[in-house]
């Protein structure tokens, strides 16, 4: 009976998807989306079924590059003379968290009635590469068609849908992508086990990680070298503004001897001057480009000190759930001119709370576009990330989405702004043979930083810059009288430690690093170390692997960072190597470049550095070693410093024993409100603060419950916009709670 319920049941699902077309997404979330505007309603298992489509979902990657062993059992085991691995073909293999949801698509997959296969992952190299490893892996033969949008809007989608491009088109983009994850796995698990193998130590490299890596040890050697030099500055005041001496004959305001210092100033101490010049000149700032992934990454960990990959994520979510933000991983600064017509309907979705008047003001006149945001020679796969037209409730966002949707939509006012536009006056003074100078500033119109209130988008400042001041009116001729002067003691500073924002930026424009004019010409024009998409993710590596670590917003190298960029192969530490590679993979994508011969040169290259890695003769000590011991293998243990705290962990990469020490809580210390760190086990567990203060769980929870009652500033806030977003209310708690939030 069973059976005979179960053949039925199997006849009417084939008769339901009959003549139908797969539509495969790459999240849950978009293909509920894209199955809602289909008009598929029917929940089958793991798909949306409608009268024409079917619309199903992968999990992120569902397929994936083999591991060594199904190459060969003897790679089950690390041994440096096995190596290097080169498998004459590279094998796909279904991951097993995953294997799930594969299988259910590959049996829609294999439904006779099902004619053609639309692929709406993700539209960049990645997306393409993880729908064609499925496609490849589960035997699809049929007609396949791409879906190539840059927003989750439902306009959007449906207009993506009336656009459809052949599969065909996007070959050299799916070849690029398995090119990228070939080499990446020849290079990167070959090194890393030849490195391994050799020093017993949990060691990795990469053709992206390790370059990067070098950037940052190479920054703390530099810090580590540089010898400050002290230096006087001479500054003086005369009729009421301010002068800084400056050198005749390179215009240079410090000076490296003390006692010309203290001659200059004994030299013009209450002296007149002569004014030799007065300069206006009418100048004026370009609006800043509109945000690329990299740009975009780079403010929010300067302004609010959010890592790459949490503002990747936070991207994600306001690209796919709020659908309010265009594709993010993108390169391009730019927008195409079919975009330009969208621009109003995208400015009023926008004018709403803070961003009304300038939205508005916009509107009011005709949108004037030049080359600095329209430009088609300028755009990859995606334009710029911009606003979509999809109205914006900004209540309904968290406070980070609030922050970084805040960022692209001042970034789209300012673009579409005029200049900012001002009169730089230049005085000079010549006391007793000694040249003075000074700048003054007048506003003429602040265009575009009108969006920035207060200091939200501050300029790169030098302290020793004399502040632009509002000069009295001078004339060339006019003498002075010199009130006072002073000389200014200083030190040279080191380079400064990377920041997430400037080792993004060090990423993109590796060229500057160096000093061969043609090579770096070549590597201004590639995409530098990595692509957009990708650099969060080497970046978070780098900290995940123990080889650097934050100190506030800082980056600083580990001792095993260190030590590795000292023993890996000096060519794989180049970027002028892995951003030719990057550039390379550009033109496979443009079909300029063989897929077949970028790789034949990465396997010479993976067996030039197992080569090199077998034959060093330089040794791997552990900085971190512990005297306790792991309780399983009986090694010291090693004591790191992880994203959320301290940790012991064992030596042995065969053992892989971890125990945390400490962690960073959420806790907020009573006193000086800094998030304390949490350490010991079970009801002994301590907070401890930077500041000295200590209390015990046991405590902190009992001061915890004993708050529960009360209400903080930040629920009466929320408390009072939820009541005034329902209707007028006047009641004695609503002014007790207005009292509290002032």
């Amino acid at each position: 009976m069973k059976k005979v319920v179960l053949d039925v049941f199997k006849k009417n699902m084939e008769c339901v998807i009959m003549g139908k077309i797969l539509v495969l997404t790459e999240k849950p979330s978009v293909g509920r989306d894209i199955a809602k505007i289909l008009n598929c309603h029917q929940k089958g298992d793991g798909c949306f079924i409608g009268s024409k489509y079917i619309v199903s979902w992968a999990l992120g990657h569902l397929v994936t590059l083999a591991d060594p062993e199904k190459y060969d059992e003897r790679y089950k085991t690390w041994r440096i003379e096995d190596l290097p691995m080169l498998p004459s073909k590279m094998e796909l293999e279904v991951i097993r968290e995953t294997s799930k949801q594969f299988g259910k698509v590959k049996k829609l997959m294999r439904m006779p009635d099902i004619e053609e296969l639309i692929i709406a992952t993700d539209a960049g190299r990645e997306g393409e590469l993880v729908a064609r490893w499925i496609i490849k892996k589960a035997g699809w033969r049929k007609p396949i068609k791409r879906l190539w949008i840059s927003s989750q809007t439902e306009r959007a989608i449906k207009e993506g849908f009336k656009k459809l491009r052949p599969g065909k088109d996007y070959e050299n983009l799916y070849a690029s992508a398995e090119c990228r994850a070939e080499a990446d796995w020849l290079v990167g698990l070959n090194v890393t086990r030849a490195l391994t193998c050799k020093y017993n130590a949990q060691l990795s490299a990469g053709r992206v990680q390790t370059p990067t890596l070098a950037l940052v040890v190479a920054r703390e050697k530099e810090i580590q070298n540089f010898v400050p030099q002290d230096y006087w500055m001479v500054n003086a005041l005369a009729d009421g503004f301010s002068l800084r001496w400056q050198d005749k004959a390179n215009g240079q305001n410090r000076i490296f001897v003390k006692n010309k210092a203290e001659e200059i100033v004994t030299k013009v101490t209450a002296q007149t001057g002569k004014i030799t010049e007065v300069k206006k000149e009418h100048k004026q700032e370009l609006p800043p480009l509109a945000y690329d992934l990299t740009e975009l990454q780079r403010d929010a960990n300067r302004k609010y000190g959010y890592s790459a990959k949490t503002t990747s994520s936070i991207m994600q979510q306001l690209y796919e759930q709020h659908k309010l933000v265009t594709y993010p991983r993108t390169d391009s600064r730019h927008i195409s001119e079919d975009i330009v017509p969208t621009l109003s309907e995208r400015l009023k979705s926008i004018a709403i709370g803070p961003y009304t008047e300038a939205a508005r003001t916009i509107l009011r006149k005709k949108i004037i576009t030049t080359k600095r945001l329209v430009d088609n020679s300028k755009i990859t796969d995606h334009h710029a990330i911009i606003p979509t037209e999809q109205f914006v409730q900004l209540a309904k966002l968290s406070t980070e989405e609030a922050r970084i949707y805040d960022l692209i939509v001042k970034r789209f006012l300012a673009v579409l702004s005029p200049a900012f536009e001002y009169e730089q006056t230049t005085v000079k003074v010549e006391v007793q043979g000694e040249i003075f100078s000074t700048k003054g500033k007048i506003v003429k119109q602040k265009g575009w930083r009108n969006v920035y209130a207060g200091n939200d988008n501050p300029e790169d400042e030098n302290d020793e810059d004399l502040a632009e001041q509002n000069l009295p009116v001078v004339h060339k001729g006019d003498t002075v009288k010199i009130a006072s002067v002073k000389a200014v003691p200083g030190k040279t500073k080191p380079p400064a430690r990377y920041t997430e924002a400037t080792l993004l930026s060090a990423m993109e424009h590796p060229g500057k690093l160096i000093d061969n004019k043609e090579l770096r010409e070549a590597m201004e024009q590639s995409s530098g170390l990595g692509t957009p998409a990708t650099r969060a993710e080497i970046i978070e590596k780098l900290f995940n692997s123990f080889y650097m670590e934050r100190n506030g917003k800082e980056i600083i190298p580990t001792s095993k960072g260190i030590q590795l960029i000292g023993l890996v192969p000096p060519e794989l530490k180049s970027p002028e190597l892995t951003a030719k590679w990057e550039q390379q993979l550009g033109e496979i994508s443009k079909g300029k470049v063989n897929s077949t011969d970028f790789l034949g040169g990465i396997r010479k290259y993976a067996t030039q550095l197992v080569f090199n890695v077998k034959g060093s003769s330089q040794t791997f000590r552990h900085d971190n070693l512990t005297r306790t011991k792991c309780p399983q293998c009986g090694r010291f243990l090693l004591q790191v410093k992880g994203k959320r705290g301290e940790m012991l962990v064992c030596q042995d990469r065969e053992c892989g024993y971890r125990k945390g020490l400490s962690i960073t809580s959420n806790a907020r210390c009573p006193e000086c409100h800094k998030k304390m760190e949490l350490r010991g086990e079970g009801e002994n567990r301590i907070f401890f603060c930077v500041c000295g203060f200590r209390e015990k769980l046991a405590a902190f929870n009992k001061r915890k419950e004993e708050r529960k009652g009360s209400i903080n500033k930040k629920e009466a806030s929320r408390y009072l916009r939820q009541q005034r977003n329902d209707g007028p209310l006047n009641t004695a708690l609503a002014d007790a709670l207005a009292k509290l939030k002032k």
